[in-house]
C-alpha cells in the first residue's frame, strides 16, 4: 500500500511539473507580439495601417520630390530649406516602415522588426512637430525681428538647430522603443501641446504682422512678404489639420486605452 501510495504521489509530482514545463514554455512562445500587445485590437491596427498606405503610395513620392527640388535649388536656398529638407526626410522614412509593418506582422514575427517600427514612430511623433515649429520660427524672426534676422541669417545656425531637434527625435524615439517608462505618454502630449500652442501663436502673429504692413492706399503686398504669407498660411492650415483632433481628444485620454 505505502509503495503505491510512494508511486501514485511520485507520478502526480511528474505530471505536474510537465504541465508547469508546458505551460512556461507556451507562456514564452506567446510573451511576444508582432502588434505590441493589441491583440484584442487587431481591427484598429489594419485600419491604421491601411491609411499609412496612402503615406506609402503619395507622401513618398512628394518627400523625395522636395528633397530633389532643395538639392537642385541649393543655389539659392531658403533659410528654411535645411528644415523642409529635414522633414521630408523623416517623414519618406516613417513611409518606408510601413511595409515592414505588414510583412512583420503576417510573415516574420519578429521582435528586433518591432523595436524598429517603434522607433520610426518615435521619429514620427517628434521630427514633425518640431521641424514645423523651426520652420514657423524663421519665418516669425524674419518677419517681426528682420534686424535680428539679417545678423542670424548664417546656415550655421539652422544647422545647429536641425542637429538638436534630430538629438531629441532620436533620444525620443530610442526612449519609445525601449518601453516601460513610466507616463512617457504624458511626454508626447506634453511636446504636441507646446508645439501646437506655439506654431499657433507664432503663425497668427506673422500673418497679423503682414497683414498690417500692407498699410492704407496700398494694394498688395511686397512679393517677399507674400511669399511668407502664402507659406505661413500653408503651413497654419497644415499644423491645424494635423494635431487640432489630437489636442482635442487630450482632455479625454484617461478615458480611452
Amino acid at each position: 500500500m505505502d509503495t503505491n501510495d510512494s508511486s501514485l504521489s511520485s507520478t502526480s509530482i511528474l505530471t505536474q511539473l510537465l504541465l508547469n514545463t508546458t505551460a512556461f514554455i507556451n507562456s514564452t512562445a506567446t510573451s511576444f507580439s508582432a502588434i505590441d500587445g493589441c491583440d484584442n485590437l487587431i481591427e484598429a491596427v489594419l485600419f491604421d495601417l491601411a491609411i499609412q498606405c496612402i503615406n506609402v503610395i503619395l507622401g513618398i513620392p512628394a518627400n523625395l520630390l522636395v528633397i530633389a527640388i532643395l538639392i537642385h535649388n541649393r543655389k539659392e536656398p531658403s533659410t528654411s530649406d535645411i528644415f523642409l529638407g529635414c522633414l521630408a526626410f523623416m517623414d519618406a522614412y516613417f513611409g518606408a516602415m510601413t511595409p515592414l509593418s505588414f510583412l512583420n506582422l503576417y510573415l516574420w514575427k519578429l521582435k528586433e522588426v518591432l523595436s524598429a517600427i517603434k522607433f520610426s514612430y518615435g521619429v514620427k511623433d517628434t521630427s514633425g512637430p518640431l521641424f514645423l515649429s523651426c520652420i514657423c520660427l524663421d519665418r516669425f524672426v524674419a518677419v517681426l525681428f528682420p534686424i535680428a534676422f539679417g545678423q542670424l541669417k548664417h546656415f550655421k545656425y539652422r544647422l545647429g538647430l536641425s542637429v538638436l531637434v534630430l538629438c531629441l527625435t532620436f533620444a525620443y524615439s530610442a526612449a519609445k522603443m525601449v518601453g516601460g517608462l513610466p507616463n512617457f505618454e504624458k511626454l508626447f502630449t506634453g511636446e504636441v501641446l507646446a508645439t501646437f500652442t506655439w506654431m499657433v501663436v507664432c503663425n497668427a502673429s506673422i500673418l497679423w504682422a503682414l497683414k498690417k504692413s500692407t498699410g492704407a492706399g496700398k494694394d498688395a503686398m511686397h512679393p517677399m512678404k507674400k511669399k511668407a504669407f502664402k507659406m505661413v498660411l500653408s503651413i497654419l492650415c497644415i499644423i491645424v489639420f494635423n494635431y487640432l483632433p489630437l489636442v482635442a481628444l487630450f482632455p479625454f485620454e484617461d478615458y480611452y486605452s
